[in-house]
């Protein structure tokens, strides 16, 4: 897997394994297959309610921790809670794990994640975690968190897809030196992306999947990828995008699909008392 450098020096993996909705010994198995077929970073979050079979997995996958790239995330209801460090312990007893590459604050909740951000700091200044960022995130909400912190988010993990491409809040995000993460990279597999004739076309000029042309097009713009998969061929294929390019023409192509189309939650339209 391909490497990029987040605003603090760490280096991430382009392409991760996600984790949500997996549990269990399947997510425990499928850890140790990803791991197998070149797989090093791997998300998940106290909301999955999944950190036990993941740090099994990882634990038991074969590859030394120093190897890997592991995030998690602080949730709504540990926000409310008001103490950010005994959730950050909290997540690395259930992962079993010594320490965390990445810990992201998991949405802009109201009347906390300004207080929240400042305690994450506080966690990162103190060498507690090799980076924090957050998901979720409009440029309105990351404005707010320059005016209390010095420490700019390595990561903004958002929603994103060719028919989301967000490039407003990505062209912010790259001035600022954050970051830009993917999740749900392949709309769930929505039938209005995966369908579209623009995506099959490319597929089959190039002999791909559309999912192995979307995490391509992700790749050629330096955005990170999240894919979920609970099955060990597809693991295998979405990281199998390394072997063509997509010329400026078809980027193009790809870029003009956006709609608007969510599959999740508008951070500035949602109940974060029910995420």
């Amino acid at each position: 897997m391909h490497n990029i450098l987040l605003n603090n020096g760490v280096e991430m993996p382009m392409i991760g394994m996600g984790t949500w909705p997996l549990n269990g010994l399947k997510l425990a198995w499928l850890v140790r297959k990803a791991a197998q077929v070149g797989y090093r970073a791997f998300d998940t979050a106290s909301a999955y309610v999944n950190e036990k079979w993941l740090g099994r997995g990882i634990r038991f996958c074969g590859i030394p921790r120093a190897e890997l790239f592991v995030t998690s995330k602080l949730s709504n209801t540990e926000q409310r809670q008001g103490d950010v460090r005994a959730s950050f312990q909290g997540n690395l007893k259930r992962l079993g794990l010594e320490y965390l590459d990445l810990y992201l604050m998991h949405w802009p909740n109201p009347g906390t994640y300004l207080d929240s951000w400042q305690q994450m700091a506080a966690l990162y200044k103190n060498g507690l975690v090799g980076a924090i960022g957050v998901c979720n995130f409009h440029q309105h909400h990351l404005e707010a968190l320059v005016d209390v912190s010095d420490v700019i988010p390595a990561i903004n993990q958002i929603e994103l897809h060719p028919m989301l491409p967000q490039v407003e809040l990505r062209d912010f995000c790259k001035r600022q030196g954050i970051q830009v993460e993917a999740y749900s990279p392949l709309a769930r597999m929505h039938e209005t992306l995966i369908g579209n004739s623009v995506m099959v076309s490319l597929a089959g000029k190039y002999g791909k999947s559309v999912p192995q042309v979307i995490l391509r097009w992700d790749f050629q713009h330096g955005i990170i990828s999240i894919p979920k998969s609970s099955s060990r061929v597809r693991l295998q294929s979405n990281a199998d995008i390394f072997d063509f390019d997509l010329d400026d023409c078809e980027m193009d192509a790809v870029d003009s699909l956006g709609i608007n189309l969510r599959v999740r939650y508008d951070p500035d339209n949602c109940d974060f008392s029910k995420l």
